[in-house]
């Protein structure tokens, strides 16, 4: 039984709802506990998130984006607080990893009722961490024009996605693999255990994969998949499994961080990590309580 839980909503997030706060409460209600529940303020979401960690709970649930469930993971790591980041967002890639396609309020129902603790490992990039897979290179720029798409700004996504094409094989990546001599490609993807089909979560590997797409629409295409989280399956991806490595370019690496575009530096290394934090969440059917 929890002594304390945080929940921190963003009912202006894609798919949390104007009346998420209020469910928040009914469904810990119904479940016979009891939490704060809060919404990020003028100081933003890092700040309400750590708000709520100083709060000293044993579980943080959020119902939020991508970048705020990474956040929250990020900020518990393998010895803070149990984290539920759950689906309230847009893409909900980590969410949609830990919790099978659940909508929040299921979910949320769901490990109140018969929760159990996962270990999540995942990789570090530059400092920070991702839990579902990391895109580098120009594809990446793909998810900076999509993401000024969902918010309505169709002039900045076409601002982007003329940049993203300009891009294109101008400037290609180059990287060194733990064991194997430099390269280059277009792109450099990484995949952690959580939702790769061809690791178990135990295993301590990242898979990595050069995407050297053939020309521009093959970059549209592949940057469409990437901010999609879809790149493994695409035909010219060919992966393999790494613990380290290190990327370069000339100018600032665009990256897509568990579906959120950032910018990285000129040099970046990289790293598998074992136990990154620990997520509750629903009980498998038919395991043993």
């Amino acid at each position: 039984m929890f002594k304390r839980i945080a929940i921190v909503v963003n009912p202006a997030s894609g798919s949390a709802g104007p009346d998420s706060v209020a469910e928040a409460e009914r469904i810990l209600a119904a479940a016979g506990l009891h939490g704060q529940v809060t919404v990020p303020g003028e100081a933003g979401l890092v700040a309400c998130l750590q708000a709520a960690l100083d709060t000293g709970p044993d579980l943080l649930v959020t119902v939020a984006g991508d970048g705020t469930a990474r956040a929250a993971a990020e900020l518990c790591g393998p010895g803070g607080p149990l984290v539920a980041p759950l689906p309230g967002g847009t893409m909900n890639m980590l969410p949609n990893a830990l919790y099978g396609g659940r909508d929040w309020k299921t979910a949320l129902a769901d490990i109140m009722e018969d929760g159990v603790v996962k270990p999540v490992s995942g990789g570090v990039i530059a400092g920070r961490a991702f839990y579902v897979a990391a895109i580098l290179g120009s594809p990446a720029l793909w998810a900076e024009a999509r993401e000024a798409a969902r918010r309505g700004d169709l002039s900045g996504a076409l601002i982007r996605a003329r940049a993203a094409l300009r891009r294109a094989f101008s400037s290609r990546l180059r990287f060194r693999l733990e064991g194997r001599p430099r390269a280059k490609a277009e792109a450099l993807a990484l995949m952690c255990p959580l939702v790769s089909s061809a690791m178990d979560d135990d295993e301590g590997y990242l898979e990595a994969a050069a995407i050297d797409p053939g020309g521009a629409l093959e970059i549209f295409r592949l940057g469409f998949r990437a901010a999609l989280g879809d790149w493994r399956s695409d035909q010219t991806v060919e992966v393999t499994r790494i613990r380290a490595g290190a990327a370069w370019a000339t100018g600032r690496i665009p990256a897509v961080l568990d579906g959120e575009p950032t910018r990285l530096g000129r040099i970046v290394s990289f790293r598998f990590k074992p136990v990154a934090f620990r997520a509750l969440v629903p009980r498998e059917p038919g395991t043993v309580a």
